[in-house]
């Protein structure tokens, strides 16, 4: 059993050398809107209902700082804390109060690659804004570069409760925790980093004309725009001032649990972009992807690391059944 039933993915947390030049990107090239900042941080919201999608953390170097994921109650934050103890996993802050801009009470934890990930409850909500224009709604996507995608597809499975929507060959995971196609997706890499953060824009026309926005900005894509195979949904990729990876995109498919078959799709230029107009990812995109390599918590947190060694994901799970 999971220790929790995720609603949504709520927000990411990165960090970057480069606050006030990627702030100005985000709200004013991007699309998104400030609603928190100080010193060290800044919070970006988009047109939907949560408080903010992205938080930007003054670091040193390119980094994932967390991961947020939406559960319906505190209640629910309770108990997966005590499933959490149960299967012997260590956490980073005990459920309560998240002492952050938006509120809510939550819990946060490492996954198996010093990942900080969050589950939270009762954040501040906003209201909806204007959809009419270009930009984005919120944070649909994360991918991940993981040395490992057996096992972080495990933990993620296992653990939190995610489902496999779709493989590519054994390169790429796709990983879903409501009707979207993959909230989550895996990329097998030489090293831990974040891959790219997805923005969902309400329709086609909203993501052509968006991109278009970025290109009399001065904005040109990395790559697309195009549609991808597995998903289904638009894509293209542009790099933000830190060099990380944001994309736009729409349409993603929507599952019917009952219905959908898991796919192992075959990595050739023509299903990585149905549509033609992109072709294949170049080199530079790749380099950009393979972000800088992150240990995340590990980094300061050797303890935390141990806890996982040797056992895998998998082996948690059975210790606590």
């Amino acid at each position: 059993m999971s220790i929790a039933t995720l609603h949504s993915l709520r927000s990411v947390q990165l960090q970057v050398p480069t606050l006030a030049e990627s702030t100005d990107f985000y709200s004013e090239v991007w699309g998104l809107s400030v609603v928190e900042q100080d010193h060290d941080d800044t919070w970006l919201r988009g047109t939907g209902e949560n408080h903010h999608v992205l938080q930007l953390t003054r670091a040193a170097r390119n980094g994932l700082g967390a991961i947020s994921f939406a559960v319906r109650t505190p209640a629910e934050v309770d108990e997966a804390a005590r499933r959490l103890a149960l299967r012997g996993i260590p956490m980073l802050a005990e459920p309560g109060a998240l002492d952050q801009a938006g509120g809510g009470y939550g819990i946060r934890f490492a996954d198996p690659e010093g990942r900080v990930i969050e589950l939270v409850a009762d954040v501040h909500a906003v209201k909806p804004l204007d959809r009419d224009r270009p930009v984005p709604i919120g944070v649909t996507h994360v991918v991940l570069n993981t040395v490992d995608i057996d096992r972080a597809v495990a933990f993620y499975t296992d653990v939190l409760g995610m489902r496999v929507s779709d493989w590519s060959e054994h390169q790429m995971a796709f990983l879903r925790c409501n009707t979207d196609h993959h909230s989550i997706a895996f990329n097998q890499a030489a090293w831990t980093s974040v891959n790219h953060v997805a923005y969902e824009m309400p329709s086609m026309d909203h993501f052509m004309r968006g991109i278009g926005s970025l290109k009399q900005q001065g904005v040109t894509p990395l790559w697309g725009p195009g549609r991808h195979g597995p998903g289904n949904n638009t894509f293209s990729y542009f790099a933000d001032p830190a060099g990380l990876v944001c994309e736009y995109t729409s349409d993603v498919a929507q599952v019917v649990e009952d219905q959908w078959l898991c796919k192992v799709w075959r990595r050739v230029p023509e299903l990585s972009d149905l549509w033609g107009t992109a072709g294949p990812p170049s080199k530079d995109v790749r380099s950009h992807m393979a972000g800088i390599e992150d240990a995340g918590v590990f980094a300061d947190r050797p303890d935390l690391a141990a806890s996982y060694a040797p056992a895998t994901a998998r082996d948690l799970v059975e210790v606590a059944r």
